[in-house]
């Protein structure tokens, strides 16, 4: 089985962990735009390997800009009354349960330095996989949510295309516009949160995409590099 994907990107199908599998490929130097992706009946996983010319702390950019396009994606293929939203942390929520998400992950984590390869990893939720109904009330799956027949190929085609649609403006745009969609996304803005360490009120994010979050003391500015999963 082949993926259909737009010019710049290329796919190979892997037997297990996309996301290891790509680290591996980017370790060895392989061109930017690779997607390592498998389906199985519960879940759909791909990653992209990135090659940013920026510096990590802004590459990180990436994280939601992936976000975006798998929401426009899943908005296009799945009915009108679908929600989609997205955790900062990179989680997917439909219909306000989780459904899967996105991380990221590059060989260091200093935000000044170019990080030579960045991977954005996703894994989407197909079906639910529980010994019992109400075990995880916050969790759910595509099929749960009206979106049983959408193809979870097609899906990942379109998240690739859109993904490149949103990254090609970035270039050209810089990140106004992304930010403004992100923005109108972002699950739990207004509640009270933890992120790491911190526990307080979400109040949003700033121009960099870092989330503010007031506690009874300050408000916490927490980069998407704390996000960041480094393997070397």
């Amino acid at each position: 089985m082949t993926l259909t994907l737009p010019p710049l990107l290329w796919e190979t199908e892997v037997s297990s962990d996309p996301a290891g599998a790509a680290r591996e490929k980017a370790r060895a130097g392989c061109d930017a735009g690779l997607l390592c992706w498998r389906v199985t009946d519960e879940t759909a996983e791909a990653a992209l390997v990135l090659a940013p010319e920026v510096p990590l702390g802004a590459a990180m950019v990436m994280l939601p800009l992936c976000g975006v396009g798998l929401q426009n994606a899943l908005g296009a293929l799945a009915p009108p009354e679908v929600a989609v939203h997205l955790g900062w942390d990179g989680a997917l929520y439909v219909n306000g349960g989780r459904c899967g998400g996105l991380s990221a992950s590059a060989p260091a984590d200093d935000p000044a330095a170019l990080p030579g390869w960045l991977v954005i990893a996703l894994s989407l939720r197909l079906r639910l996989d529980l010994d019992a109904p109400g075990e995880a009330p916050d969790e759910t799956a595509l099929s749960e949510e009206g979106c049983g027949e959408i193809s979870a190929t097609l899906l990942l085609e379109a998240w690739a295309r859109h993904t490149l649609v949103w990254l090609q403006r970035w270039e050209e745009d810089g990140a106004a516009p992304l930010h403004a969609e992100w923005s109108g996304l972002v699950h739990g803005i207004g509640t009270e949160i933890r992120q790491g360490p911190h526990e307080g009120h979400f109040l949003g994010t700033d121009d960099s995409f870092g989330m503010l979050l007031r506690d009874t003391r300050t408000t916490h500015l927490i980069p998407l590099t704390t996000l960041l999963e480094t393997r070397p």
